[in-house]
């Protein structure tokens, strides 16, 4: 490990993710009470945008090899994704989430 904690390339597990993905997922480990801080720091940490971080963080876990190295956290991120997709879908559509016709 190098003297901020992290591992160096020959300690990396190989577990089929590379290093920022690992990162991402370590990042997502992490609770968030305000939304905009966790969107500071996305832009520090990983120098993207939140809509980039959040296009790579899709893909990650979607990933066999993700939920194998987290599988609680994976699963968690993947049932948000679908809650959320869902309420999106059903705004669009003039519904409330909870099956409600809007009017």
């Amino acid at each position: 490990m190098d003297a901020a904690g992290a591992l160096a390339p020959a300690e990396e597990p190989d577990d089929g993710l590379n290093g920022r993905e690992r990162e991402i997922l370590a990042f997502e480990r992490q609770w968030w009470k305000y939304a905009g801080a966790k969107e500071q720091a996305v832009k520090e940490l990983f120098d993207m945008s939140a809509t980039r971080y959040y296009q790579l963080l899709n893909g990650l876990i979607d990933k066999e090899e993700a939920i194998a190295a987290d599988p609680m956290l994976v699963k968690r991120l993947r049932k948000l994704r679908t809650v959320r997709l869902r309420a999106r879908s059903a705004r669009r559509f003039g519904f409330e989430p909870n099956g409600v016709e809007q009017r």
